[in-house]
């Protein structure tokens, strides 16, 4: 067990490494505020000037938070018209030396709601279903789109309390091409020259003889976004457990690192953009009391031997991996690094895998599910998972003042009604839409029979993927079969509803509270920097998901975990 704690410690180390060598690039892209000229000078600035004169965008006008949100909705709409149309006519385009046919309207419509929702489930094995084209100018941009927009909504909720009396929160154009050329495209290069560097596979040129599984081509790029970005969608059906894309026990270290990194960041970057990086580091804290002790908890249920398996299959640690189950893991990456990847996927709305999920043990399973249902806001997805955090710390510093009978306030900005309706409306949501297509899963003629486990595992499962799709993460049980009607719509609806809900009560919530003037804090004023209300935030995350989900858990895996010994396995 030393091993896998030393394991598990040196990857999170990396990815704080890396999370604060990034904090200056984010407050350098993301002023707070209103944009001036020359404001990003050398090649960034002249690349950013063109591609902004390009779209019309030139000079950038400060947006009022209605016209925000309308542009962030209507990028949305536009790329999932793009990709849709690439998907479909995928058969009559270049770049297609196995001559992929189009893909199914069902299964199309599903995927090109999950990339461009930054969610990437997806109902298909990517090196079978799609063409090299599909995955580099469909899949791989899209990637980019959403976890630029993601950022965008983070920036606007920053603003919301920095400015003062402000109307306007930014230009949504700016921001989003900031994010995408200056701060995802660089960083996800170094990453995926890492990737290659370990072995993965990076070419121009198809490998493959057309029909086998192993037809590759620009993988490495693909895995590095889908990490950096919190995306998660793979090149290939095993996702990141595949060697072509996550070939060493090092690329998974730092593959971990990658989706962690900006979410880490961003905590900090916070504190900068207020004025006060003791506020930056309380939202950290409250991150790391989260996660610390799921991971924790899935690396001791990981590196357990499995008690369904015989007595006389030997699951004691070797040179070769921690101990325990090894069913649905990689033997080059061993138990530890697993349930620290599945930690780490989970909590920030990635949704890539290095392991099977479905293969997890009842309490390996209830950990991934708990830290998606808690709204991924445990470091959460880039840009979203922040702000997310910023809106439970709304709601802890409403419960403070109710508690003793004075008006909330967080950053010198009062929290009144209407702040309040659009983070329930924020928080809410998500796990409503996962509930109710879980209950919708249950009762409609045949949905249930996707699952092929029965019983609990078979329930968790429907679960698990309406809880990843409402809250953007995309990872699956494994076991689910998702190419049903019922299934690619309905999960297209959940994945639709819960991130366009959740960025547009993002931005409206950062202009209203741009739109406000400080008040002066008091000796009645909560403190937002100190271990007391770091331990409130978390509490309150934990309890508004124990309150939405703790009934449904009780009938999945805390169930199956109760179940006896004997008899079938599940």
């Amino acid at each position: 067990m030393t091993h896998a704690w030393l394991e598990a410690g040196a990857i999170l180390g990396m990815a704080l490494v890396a999370g604060l060598a990034l904090v200056p690039l984010l407050v350098r892209l993301f002023p707070i505020e209103p944009w001036r000229p020359a404001a990003e000078p050398g090649v960034v600035g002249r690349l950013e000037a063109a591609l902004l004169r390009t779209a019309g965008c030139w000079p950038p006008r400060e947006m009022t938070a209605a016209a925000y949100a309308r542009a962030l909705v209507t990028l949305h709409v536009a790329g999932f018209a793009v990709l849709l149309a690439i998907l479909r006519f995928q058969g009559s385009l270049p770049w297609n030396p196995a001559g992929r046919p189009a893909v199914p309207w069902g299964v199309a419509v599903n995927t090109a709601v999950s990339f461009v929702t930054n969610t990437n489930w997806q109902s298909y094995a990517g090196e079978a279903a799609l063409s090299p084209l599909s995955q580099v100018f469909g899949l791989t941009v899209q990637n980019f789109v959403s976890a630029a927009i993601g950022m965008c909504s983070l920036v606007v909720v920053v603003r919301g309390f920095a400015r003062r009396a402000s109307g306007t929160v930014g230009n949504f154009w700016l921001d989003i091409v900031r994010g995408g050329l200056a701060l995802l495209l660089p960083v996800s290069a170094l990453v995926a020259i890492a990737v290659v560097w370990q072995g993965g596979i990076q070419s121009l040129l198809t490998l493959g003889d057309g029909d086998a599984s192993t037809l590759v081509g620009l993988v490495a790029s693909q895995t590095a976004i889908a990490l950096l970005g919190t995306n998660g969608g793979g090149y290939f059906n095993a996702n990141a457990a595949h060697p072509f894309a996550n070939p060493t026990p090092l690329s998974n270290a730092i593959e971990i690192a990658a989706i962690l990194a900006i979410p880490a960041a961003s905590c900090l970057a916070f504190g900068r953009w207020v004025s006060d990086r003791r506020q930056g580091r309380a939202i950290l804290a409250a991150n790391v009391i989260l996660l610390a002790p799921a991971i924790m908890l899935l690396v001791h249920a990981e590196t357990r031997p499995n008690p369904w398996l015989p007595a006389d299959v030997d699951q004691r640690r070797s040179e070769t991996h921690d101990g325990g189950s090894l069913e649905g893991k990689e033997l080059r990456f061993g138990n530890a690094a697993s349930a620290v990847f599945a930690a780490a996927t989970t909590a920030t709305s990635t949704g890539a895998v290095d392991a099977m999920h479905d293969s997890l043990s009842p309490m390996g399973g209830l950990v991934t599910l708990w830290l998606m249902q808690l709204g991924e806001v445990v470091f959460g997805g880039v840009g979203t998972g922040v702000a997310g955090t910023i809106t439970y710390a709304i709601l802890a510093v409403f419960v403070a003042g109710l508690m003793v009978g004075r008006s909330p306030e967080y950053l010198g900005k009062k929290i009144e009604a209407r702040e309040m309706k659009l983070a329930m409306l924020i928080l809410l949501v998500p796990p409503l839409t996962a509930l109710i297509g879980t209950a919708a899963a249950c009762v409609v003629p045949g949905a249930a029979a996707a699952a092929p486990s029965p019983g609990p595992h078979g329930f968790s499962e429907l679960l698990y993927a309406f809880t990843s799709a409402a809250n953007n993460n995309g990872s699956a049980f494994g076991g689910l079969d998702a190419t049903s009607g019922f299934w690619t719509i309905g999960l297209a609806i959940a994945m639709a509803g819960g991130r366009l809900v959740s960025l547009v009560g993002l931005v409206l919530l950062g202009g209203s509270l741009a739109a406000k003037r400080p008040v002066a804090a008091s000796l009645g004023t909560l403190p937002t920097h100190g271990p007391l209300f770091v331990i409130l935030l978390a509490g309150v995350i934990n309890l508004v998901g124990a309150l939405s989900f703790v009934p449904a858990l009780a009938l999945g895996p805390i169930a199956e975990a109760l179940q006896p010994l004997t008899g079938a396995a599940p």
